[in-house]
């Protein structure tokens, strides 16, 4: 791989930021600084660490920042959880941004298992 853009894991998780972004236009103006921003972040971690694991020098750093993307993966399936049952968002939006998250989830521990045998 040349560059993490080679990285079907970033390509997913990159894909599931502009969901989120796109489902948290309509959230309401008073959450702008409260879920909305908390839920943009979270998910935008999970793309940052990849590609921030994929220029360190060695197998165990880029898996300590696999681990770290994974945490902010399940930050931001519960901000989802909140979001749907606030009703930010749609039932089928919902399952459909956890769909994806599940699928990052086991790009990146396919990731996490090549890298630490």
């Amino acid at each position: 791989m040349k560059t993490f853009r080679d990285l079907k894991a970033w390509e997913r998780a990159h894909g599931l930021v502009l969901e989120i972004y796109k489902v948290t236009k309509d959230f309401p103006p008073d959450e702008r600084f409260g879920l909305s921003a908390q839920i943009r972040r979270s998910a935008a971690s999970i793309p940052t660490n990849i590609v921030e694991g994929f220029k360190r020098r060695s197998d165990r750093e880029f898996a300590h920042f696999l681990n770290i993307a994974d945490a902010s993966l399940e930050e931001t399936k519960y901000h989802i959880i909140l979001a749907s049952d606030l009703g930010y968002i749609d039932r089928g939006k919902s399952d459909k941004l956890t769909v994806i998250c599940d699928e990052v989830g086991k790009m990146l521990n396919g990731l996490q298992k090549k890298l630490n045998p």
